[in-house]
């Protein structure tokens, strides 16, 4: 259940709108992922052109006009030495990509394009050819494109702007191709490993029940807590098969741990369903303080040679909340929880405080977790 420290909403509106309904069965393909079928990133480098004047300062970004030449040189174009264009239309940037798992040559793929100089805005930018390498130092694939760019900025004469979003970051769908496959150890062995994606022994095992029941005994193991051994067909087609009709089946995964994470940044409180508490008593108050200021007018008898003033009264009040105290019982549950804190007229904000001193206290049941 989410709630906002700066929200007034009553809590048990948020409790239910957002408590974890009843265990229900996932599939497998939503639990795990197959060791060796995974994703790899990619990187280059490459220059954009074709920007209204909001390209790179070459004073400032060098780097660029030496791209520039080196490419231009490349193309039969030779810039003499002692010549430094200033140029405006261009930018250096870096381009990412994440290659997907059995991706072939010829096939497209979606790039990132980030400004690495001083470029205010890459708006209306193409990217020039641009080899993208994993971390082997190989050419994976290839860049080339027409720039989308989400944001964009104005600058007065005065020094004022204003910008939305990133402009100096933006994308080109299918903007490169690939020009080689990686690897995969997917047909290698008589074996598949399945990692689970939370590591958690109950659903380990409750997914090795599964597949035995449904592919016979002793087709599945447990390497760990984290890990599924499954025996797969050598013939490529037949494993391919196999896993369609494993990662379909369905499984009820383990209750997550009981956990209370709290955002001090943002102010968000988030409570698992699990959270349970022992026997506690919990009081919750305010202290106000009022200060006030009046004015009055001092006034001389008749006759008395005073003279009149002005006298300032000061007066100071004291409220202490008067707030019941309530009981947490053995095994009080989170709609209880939020229930008392309710009835003590404790806003969101003050929850986290009554977490945090219920957990010193040892009463909490649940591991309190602040990011």
């Amino acid at each position: 259940m989410y709630m906002s420290m700066s929200a007034r909403l009553p809590l048990l509106m948020l409790l239910a709108l957002l408590v974890c309904p009843a265990a229900r069965a996932d599939r497998i393909k939503d639990l795990v992922h197959v060791q060796g079928v995974r994703t790899n990133q990619l990187v280059g480098y490459g220059l954009v052109v074709g920007l209204d004047g909001t390209g790179d300062q070459t004073s400032q970004a060098p780097f660029t006009v030496q791209s520039l030449k080196n490419m231009l040189a490349q193309l039969g174009v030779t810039v003499p030495s002692n010549v430094n264009p200033q140029l405006k239309n261009v930018a250096a940037v870096s381009v990412s990509a994440v290659l997907p798992a059995f991706a072939k040559p010829g096939q497209t793929i979606d790039v990132t394009v980030n400004s690495l100089g001083n470029a205010k805005s890459l708006r209306g930018g193409s990217l020039l050819v641009a080899a993208l390498r994993g971390l082997d130092g190989q050419v994976y694939a290839v860049a080339q494109g027409n720039l989308i760019v989400s944001g964009f900025g104005a600058e007065a004469n005065d020094g004022s702007k204003i910008s939305v979003n990133i402009p100096s970051s933006g994308r080109i769908p299918n903007g490169a191709t690939v020009e080689r496959a990686v690897a995969s150890q997917f047909a290698q062995g008589d074996s598949l490993q399945l990692n689970l994606n939370e590591a958690d022994f109950t659903t380990a095992s409750r997914l090795m029940a599964s597949i035995n029941k449904s592919f016979g005994a002793d087709t599945a193991s447990i390497v760990d807590g984290g890990s599924i051994r499954v025996r797969a067909p050598l013939d490529v087609t037949q494993r391919v098969s196999f896993l369609a009709t494993l990662e379909n089946l369905e499984v009820e995964p383990g209750d997550a741990a009981a956990k209370v994470i709290v955002n001090s940044r943002t102010g968000t409180v988030v409570i698992s369903s699990n959270v349970r508490v022992s026997p506690a008593a919990v009081s919750h108050g305010s202290l106000t303080v009022t200060i006030k200021e009046e004015q009055s007018v001092s006034q001389p008898a008749p006759l008395s040679r005073g003279q009149t003033a002005v006298i300032s009264n000061s007066t100071i009040k004291v409220d202490e909340g008067s707030r019941s105290m309530f009981l947490f019982k053995p095994g009080v549950e989170l709609d209880q929880i939020v229930r008392a804190v309710n009835e003590v007229g404790a806003a969101p904000g003050d929850l986290v405080a009554i977490l945090e001193a219920l957990r010193e206290a040892g009463a909490l049941r649940a591991e309190l977790i602040v990011i």
